[in-house]
């Protein structure tokens, strides 16, 4: 019972603050020279995030950050210049909470010279900044199992991550202690969610504890069950969500710093019918 009443509690948050948003905002994305700090930021993913889109990183602002709910967020952008950026631009992953209130994004350096065309990348770099519009959109989910120069950028879009058909992954964190405290992060999740609440169960057992999040992506419990461990997450997108159920993840002898498959993919498909924008 106190499991359905804290999903429950959660799906009232998520409805208020997740809302569908197709519109235009303008607002400024600057780059950030160390990708490391990005790697290294407020979303837990430590190591691992170089390696997410070959180091094209971002640090968000609040209303994207969400908490840690927008961590592993993916957007496209490209910028207008036609001379200086090219058409299809660069995708970049959210890994890291931005605190300056002049700007949305901070971008890796990487992935701010990927907007540009060939040749072009370091003047792209020298401009420092850019004026910017993004756009946001909302998705309906769905879920199959599996074994201080200007410059103006014309669209910035969530857009799924693309991990060539991985499934969702969960590490677990060096600090976990069988049946005493675990800790997890999720890995390669679709970039048109977000998980906003999850549970743990031994696999077989309708006994479920919920996680906490713990900060960015980090999730953990002091209530770790023994034996083989099953996961169920809410998931977020838009208006829609839906409760995913990875049946068997973690072994019953599990260690920590190893990353396990759930057996699950996330497939998310475009919503219509927003409300009008200004």
């Amino acid at each position: 019972m106190a499991i359905l009443i804290y999903f429950l509690f959660t799906l009232s948050i998520v409805t208020s603050t997740n809302a569908c948003d197709r519109c235009l905002h303008q607002t400024k994305a600057v780059p950030f020279s160390n990708a490391s700090a990005l790697s290294s930021g407020a979303c837990g993913y430590g190591s691992s995030a170089p390696s997410f889109y070959n180091g094209h990183l971002a640090a968000a602002v609040p209303s994207i950050f969400k908490f840690g709910s927008g961590c592993g967020a993916c957007f496209q952008v490209r910028c207008m210049d036609g001379k200086l950026c090219s058409k299809g631009g660069t995708q970049v992953i959210v890994t890291d909470l931005n605190k300056n209130t002049e700007t949305d994004l901070v971008l890796s350096s990487r992935a701010f010279m990927a907007m540009a065309n060939k040749g072009m990348e370091l003047n792209m770099l020298k401009l420092g900044a850019a004026n910017v519009e993004y756009k946001r959109r909302s998705f309906r989910m769905q879920v199959r199992s599996t074994s201080i120069n200007r410059l103006l950028v014309y669209f910035v879009g969530r857009v799924p991550c693309d991990y060539k058909g991985k499934n969702l992954a969960v590490r677990v964190e060096e600090s976990s202690q069988k049946l005493r405290y675990l800790a997890i992060k999720f890995l390669y999740q679709g970039g048109q969610t977000e998980i906003v609440a999850v549970d743990v169960a031994k696999v077989g057992s309708t006994n479920w504890s919920f996680l906490r999040r713990k900060s960015g992506a980090v999730w953990d419990t002091d209530r770790v069950p023994a034996g083989k461990l099953q996961f169920r997450l809410l998931v977020t997108a838009g208006y829609d969500r839906k409760s995913i159920w990875a049946k068997s993840v973690l072994p019953a002898d599990w260690n920590a710093g190893i990353v396990y498959d759930s057996g699950v993919q996330i497939e998310d498909v475009a919503e219509e019918g927003c409300g009008r924008c200004d």
